[in-house]
């Protein structure tokens, strides 16, 4: 069967039998509101559902307001008041936008907790909640950018503005799996449940008050567009990066972390540096401007393949194994990048970049079915039922 490929290897399995999680939450906001909120919501969750539903329910409604943003407003244009031959999105959209930013929000808080109220802990949903939100961090830039739109003449932005955007976010995530790979415990990071809550509260804000509400300057004479980008890279350069270079020097210094050596610690590193690298030389180098002609499919692709590469780092970190400094889909996508600036495609070059994303899309989609259904076999249980599998299903 195609999805019975065996990506794991008896020592990643070995590893996830010794696996015991371990983090620190310390976020004011997480402690005193969510995690409350969280505790009672999770008790009208039936005994009988499955923690990794919540999961994926959660990240099916994502999926759905990405699709949606991306069908009506595909060119992020519908904001954009000089170009009227883009209808505007209409408020109820933004407003079923908000229930699903939301909704996702509370799926994803309580999951955990219902895992531990069913007793169905096992490493499997804390792999496959941070293998989903790998996702969900590419996606949720891609959709918040049809509030300001594309075009700094109406104060929205432009490929360069959204691709390090997009960089920004999901370099956090992959950063806060770094840290944990070398120090052993994932430090929650501050400003997730305050950006998760942000913007739902910007699309309820867009659908009462229309898009038009972000087309100005602050009391300061400072651009709506350029506070939010100023927001995003200072939450990053001043408060996630800091704070994750503090505890990994912590656990060097106390001993208390994994203690690898230099070029270990900075391995799964190289394959990011080298996707970021290639990805602005690609859009920068294009002969024919394709980030500019589809910033949305340029975005995606890039963050799939980073998606691919940090679920690697996760079950590293989850097994105490090496991370691995390269996978194949990486190399594809340098070789694609590459052979695209070099030579002058034309107009093929975009179709290229459309085969490079259905092949991201499906060999990213086919690792996680496949690294679900092996780890579903070696612990006995399904990814959506609290069954246990019989005993001569189990391996």
């Amino acid at each position: 069967m195609v999805f019975n490929y065996k990506y794991l290897s008896r020592k990643h399995l070995d590893g996830f039998d010794r696996y015991k999680y371990n983090s620190i939450d310390s976020s004011p906001l997480s402690m005193y509101v969510m995690h409350p909120f969280w505790n009672k919501c999770v008790q009208y969750v039936p005994m009988w559902v499955a923690p990794n539903l919540l999961t994926f329910m959660g990240f099916q409604l994502i999926i759905l307001l990405y699709l949606t943003l991306a069908f009506l407003d595909w060119g992020y244009f519908a904001a954009n008041r000089t170009k009227p031959e883009y209808p505007p999105i209409t408020a109820h959209v933004w407003f079923f936008c908000a229930f699903c930013q939301l909704f996702a929000h509370l799926l994803d808080g309580i999951d955990g907790k219902q895992a531990r109220r069913t007793g169905s802990s096992t490493p499997l949903g804390e792999l496959f909640d941070h293998g989903s939100d790998s996702v969900v961090a590419a996606i949720l830039p891609l959709a918040l950018y049809s509030i300001f739109g594309m075009g700094m003449e109406d104060y929205g932005g432009n490929a360069w503005i959204f691709l390090f955007i997009a960089w920004n976010i999901t370099g956090q995530f992959v950063i806060s799996h770094w840290e944990k790979y070398l120090t052993g415990v994932m430090f929650l990071p501050w400003g997730y449940d305050f950006a998760q809550l942000a913007m739902g509260i910007v699309y309820i804000l867009t659908g009462i008050f229309g898009f038009e509400m972000w087309k100005g300057t602050t009391y300061f004479g400072l651009q709506l567009n350029y506070l939010f980008i100023a927001l995003v890279f200072v939450g990053f350069f001043l408060q996630a990066l800091p704070q994750s270079i503090y505890n990994i020097y912590i656990s060097y210094r106390d001993g208390t972390g994994k203690n690898r050596s230099f070029y270990d610690a900075a391995e799964p590193m190289f394959p990011i540096f080298l996707l970021l690298l290639t990805s602005i030389a690609w859009g920068a180098s294009s002969p024919t401007g394709v980030m500019d002609r589809d910033i949305r499919t340029f975005c995606f692709t890039f963050s799939l393949v980073l998606s691919n590469i940090t679920c690697r780092l996760i079950i590293s970190q989850m097994t105490d194994t090496r991370a691995t400094p390269m996978n194949w889909l990486l190399a594809l996508y340098v070789v694609t990048s590459v052979t695209s600036c070099i030579y002058n495609w034309g107009n093929l070059e975009l179709y290229f970049l459309y085969t490079l994303f259905t092949v991201v899309c499906a060999v990213h989609l086919h690792y996680g079915v496949c690294v679900v259904r092996q780890l579903c076999v070696h612990f006995g249980i399904y990814a959506f039922s609290l069954q246990k599998r019989p005993k001569d299903h189990v391996k």
